[in-house]
């Protein structure tokens, strides 16, 4: 189970190829947030169609750095949607109680993600094994609280970062798909012309996410006829503001290519790629990781676990940051910038590229699907 964006979905798929490595009859259910049920859904699809991908009510509590605890008492736009969402919690309980009496699984894997936290409870109460995967070196309310409710906990960053208890929590990494990997400048080649780019061009991919990043996409349509002087430009911009971008930016230009969405053949694309320019998402960071490309990042400044969890691959000089709250600034150009800066250095794209594939960690999913299958076996 996950909250169900693709953060969440693609490392889950990751571990059960491995898991179906050893039990092919191994029977899979997903569950999930009803926000992202269709992406899930998609994902989860492209993988093996007979996995049920669910709903289940869940809630979250709101919560704010730039506000202080009294004012999250009396503020009504807080405080009533919480104790709302405290009954869905709740509700999400029995639910999953209900569910899980009628299809007794032997352990749930949580990924992260609001909805884990009923789920995880429910599986407590009925004694079945609790496997927790926390990706973010800020570990996130959810999985906090459900820390104590879990058999064992693995995690995407090193021990350092958490206080999970030792000796139920393993370093793992984040799991991705094995088929994210270096490609050779011949492969590069054939993957820009299969997206109908020059291939002696440079190709710069930009992607906020499953669900975009509404900051980066209008930076990049303000932008975009620099940029096209520079590079080819594939724009990801998620389903949100696709129709926005589309009638704003040209779709008759063969140095440009957006799309909403790529369920098939990411990883290529990311290996194909000159630049990257992506959000800071632990599992973003760990595929791009694994291709090696010079990658520019831009945190959500909003998720304080995306600000953090990127720190470490900046102080290794893996990555270059942006601010997002520049790109709102009348004659702001650090996305052109960064972007042409990197393009223009080759000794930096090769720095940049070596040093971040050190943060690689190519057996995560393999490692993972082992602590699942060693928790059924103990309980």
């Amino acid at each position: 189970m996950g909250g169900g964006s693709g953060g969440h979905v693609t490392p889950v798929v990751a571990v059960l190829r491995e898991i179906h490595k050893e039990f092919p009859r191994a029977r899979v259910r997903f569950w999930c947030d009803r926000r992202f049920i269709s992406e899930a859904r998609s994902i989860i699809a492209q993988y093996d169609r007979s996995v049920q991908t669910q709903t289940i009510v869940a809630g979250k509590f709101r919560r704010y750095h730039h506000l202080s605890k009294l004012q999250h008492l009396t503020t009504p736009s807080i405080i009533f949607p919480n104790i709302l969402d405290a009954f869905m919690v709740a509700f999400g309980i029995g639910q999953s109680f209900v569910r899980m009496i009628l299809w007794r699984p032997d352990v749930v894997f949580a990924k992260g993600g609001y909805v884990c936290l009923p789920v995880g409870i429910a599986a407590w109460l009925l004694r079945i094994p609790v496997v927790v995967h926390d990706s973010d070196a800020h570990p996130g309310l959810t999985n906090r609280l459900l820390a104590p409710f879990a058999n064992r906990i693995a995690t995407g960053m090193p021990l350092d970062y958490y206080d999970y208890p030792a000796e139920k929590t393993e370093y793992v990494g984040t799991p991705i798909d094995s088929a994210y990997e270096v490609l050779s400048d011949k492969r590069r080649t054939q993957v820009k012309a299969e997206l109908g780019f020059d291939s002696k061009r440079s190709l710069v991919v930009i992607t906020g996410g499953g669900q975009g990043a509404r900051p980066i996409n209008n930076a990049v349509a303000l932008h975009l006829d620099e940029l096209l002087k520079h590079t080819n430009v594939m724009l990801l911009s998620g389903s949100a503001q696709y129709d926005e971008l589309r009638s704003i930016t040209p779709q008759d230009d063969t140095r440009f290519v957006l799309t909403d969405f790529v369920y098939n053949g990411l990883p290529d694309i990311l290996g194909a790629a000159d630049v990257v320019v992506s959000r800071a998402g632990a599992t973003s960071l760990l595929e791009l990781a694994a291709v090696a490309r010079p990658t520019i990042v831009v945190p959500n400044k909003r998720l304080v676990w995306q600000v953090k969890h990127v720190q470490p691959y900046i102080d290794s000089h893996a990555v270059l940051s942006l601010d997002e709250d520049k790109f709102t600034e009348q004659d702001d150009t650090s996305l052109v910038d960064a972007v042409v800066k990197v393009l223009k250095d080759g000794p930096l794209r090769k720095t940049l590229g070596q040093n971040l594939h050190k943060h690689a960690k190519p057996n995560a999913a393999r490692d993972m699907a082992s602590i699942i299958l060693n928790a059924k076996k103990r309980a």
